[in-house]
């Protein structure tokens, strides 16, 4: 079972460990018609990668944002990871159907299938690196706004358990690359994350 202290936030951050995992994408030449269909098929073609990010997050209960950075890590098909490593260490693993959460000398893992919502969540975040538009349609509404040289992706949830805890996921970026991205949720809280990718040596 999942700890109650690992319950609040825990679609956010995988949305946002998915989500940022986009910048992972090598560059491509893209066409003049700039739409949903290319940025999916620019998605796709991503197999492995790493990448830096910092984010913030914006909590009713505290006057400042909490700031945390650290690493992105993707392997196709279905291994994710992102390290933590400010202001303290944590690991969010997921391989295949399981999701690994490490905390100092704590580890906690979940069996997909024992969590339906979250298997749901999981198979959108699997959509959106195999540039599956099906596959995340069927969990969030898609609008696409803005030139190539400067896109915002809108993702609205219309899965009704998503949309208990989240409101919005914007993402902005410069043709294949991600620059932002934004998470809010329904209570208002919300968290922004720039992303850098790590060249390949």
């Amino acid at each position: 079972m999942i700890a109650a202290s690992l319950r609040p936030g825990l679609q956010r951050r995988l949305a946002s460990l998915a989500l940022s995992l986009a910048v992972l994408a090598p560059g491509l030449a893209l066409a003049a018609d700039w739409d949903i269909d290319q940025l999916m098929q620019s998605l796709a073609r991503t197999r492995s990668g790493r990448a830096g990010f910092t984010e913030k997050k914006y909590l009713s209960m505290l006057d400042r944002p909490v700031e945390s950075s650290g690493e992105l890590t993707y392997m196709a098909p279905d291994h994710l990871e992102r390290r933590t490593l400010k202001p303290r260490p944590e690991n969010m693993i997921i391989d295949g159907n399981v999701l690994v959460i490490e905390r100092g000398k704590q580890r906690h893992t979940v069996q997909m299938q024992d969590y339906p919502e979250l298997a749901g969540f999981i198979d959108s975040i699997r959509g959106t690196l195999a540039g599956d538009r099906k596959a995340l349609e069927r969990s969030f509404r898609l609008k696409l706004e803005g030139p190539a040289e400067r896109w915002t992706l809108s993702l609205t949830p219309v899965d009704a358990r998503l949309g208990t805890s989240i409101h919005l996921i914007r993402i902005t970026g410069n043709r294949d690359n991600v620059r932002s991205m934004e998470i809010i949720q329904t209570d208002g809280d919300r968290s922004v994350m720039t992303i850098e990718r790590i060249a390949s040596q």
